[in-house]
C-alpha cells in the first residue's frame, strides 16, 4: 500500500532560476529567500525523507475537458518558457516518471465522479511550475520519479477536491509507494501593469498588489501553520477576491488528497513571504503528523474559530 509521506505548497516564480547576480540586482542587492528556502527544504526533506515519487500539482498546466496525469517512463529535454524565454531558456530536465501510479490515479476517476486520463506522449508540453521546482528539489537525485497533474480550467472547487481524493486512492493502491505531493503555485496573484511592474520587482512584501491581498495571504499562512486547513477551505470564496493563482486549485487538489477540512497537518515555512511583481509567494511544508494527516489536534492547538 502506498502513502503520502509529505506535502508542500511551494512557489515556482521565474526569478528563482535567474543567475544569482540578476536576482540580487532585482532585489536591492539581497538574495531572495525563495531560493535559500528551497535549498534548505531540499537538505531537510528531499535529500533525507524516504520517498520514491514526487507528484506536482501544476497551476500553470490548464486542461479543459478532463484532468491529465503524466504517464511517461521518462521525461527529458530542454525547456524554454513561452512566458519568459529571456529568463527560462533551454533549461535541461531529465527524470523518470511513474506510469503505474499515473494509471492507478486515473482508475479512481469514476469512483469520485470525475475524469482523469494518463498520457504518455513524449511530446506533451512541460511547464515551469514543474521544471523550476525540479531544478532545486529533484536534479541530482536520479532515482526519484516525478509526475505532474494539471488543473482543469472548467473545474470548480469540488472538482479539484475530487481529483485529490482520487490521487490519494491511487497512491494507496500502488504497492510500496512513498509519495511527496507538491502544490506548485502562489497565494494572491495580481500582477502590476507592465508600465509599473519594474518599480515592484523587489521581494519586499510592501510590493504586493494591495494591502488587502497581503493581509489575506498572511491570514492563510497563519492558518496553515496552525494546521487549520478547515479555515482555509471554508473561506475560499473570500480568498477568491484576491485572485489566488489558478483559483488556488493546486492547493485544493492537495487538500483533497490529505483529508480536506479534516487535515490537521501544520506548516513549516522555508524562507520568507515574498513579493513577485505584485503576487504573494511562500514555501510551506507539511510533515505528516505521527497519527496521520487527519490526526486530532493537540489541546494547545487553536479551537475552531
Amino acid at each position: 500500500m502506498g502513502e503520502i509521506v509529505g506535502a508542500g505548497l511551494l512557489a515556482h516564480v521565474p526569478t528563482i532560476v535567474l543567475p544569482e547576480e540578476e536576482r540580487r540586482e532585482l532585489n536591492d542587492g539581497k538574495e531572495i529567500t525563495l531560493v535559500t528556502g528551497l535549498r534548505e527544504l531540499r537538505r531537510e526533506v528531499f535529500e533525507t525523507l524516504d520517498h520514491d515519487t514526487v507528484v506536482v500539482l501544476d497551476s500553470h498546466w490548464a486542461t479543459t475537458v478532463e484532468f491529465v496525469v503524466t504517464a511517461q517512463q521518462r521525461r527529458a529535454g530542454l525547456f524554454t518558457s513561452e512566458e519568459l524565454p529571456r529568463g527560462m531558456c533551454r533549461m535541461p530536465y531529465d527524470f523518470p516518471g511513474d506510469p503505474e501510479l499515473a494509471r492507478n490515479v486515473a482508475s479512481f476517476a469514476g469512483e469520485h465522479g470525475t475524469w482523469i486520463t494518463p498520457i504518455d506522449d513524449e511530446y506533451l508540453p512541460i511547464y515551469y511550475a514543474t521544471v523550476n521546482l525540479w531544478k532545486y528539489l529533484g536534479e541530482g537525485l536520479p532515482d526519484k520519479r516525478w509526475v505532474t497533474i494539471g488543473v482543469c480550467q472548467t473545474g470548480d472547487m469540488e472538482d479539484h477536491l475530487r481529483l485529490g481524493r482520487a490521487l490519494a486512492d491511487g497512491i494507496a493502491a500502488t504497492p510500496g509507494r512513498k509519495v511527496l505531493v507538491i502544490a506548485s503555485g502562489a497565494l494572491s496573484h495580481t500582477f502590476w501593469p507592465l508600465r509599473e511592474l519594474r518599480e515592484h520587482e523587489s521581494s519586499d512584501p510592501r510590493h504586493i498588489f494591495t494591502p488587502e491581498a497581503r493581509a489575506a495571504d498572511h491570514e492563510r499562512i497563519a492558518w496553515f501553520k496552525q494546521g487549520r486547513h478547515d479555515r482555509v477551505l471554508e473561506t475560499m470564496p473570500e480568498f477568491w477576491r484576491y485572485k489566488p493563482e489558478a483559483r488556488f486549485h493546486h492547493y485544493l487538489m492537495m487538500a483533497g488528497a490529505l483529508g480536506e477540512a479534516a487535515c490537521t497537518a501544520p506548516a513549516r515555512q522555508y524562507g520568507e513571504y515574498e513579493n513577485s511583481i505584485g503576487t504573494g509567494q511562500v514555501h510551506l511544508w507539511f510533515d505528516r503528523p505521527a497519527g496521520g494527516w487527519t490526526a486530532p489536534r493537540t489541546p494547545q492547538e487553536p479551537a475552531h474559530a
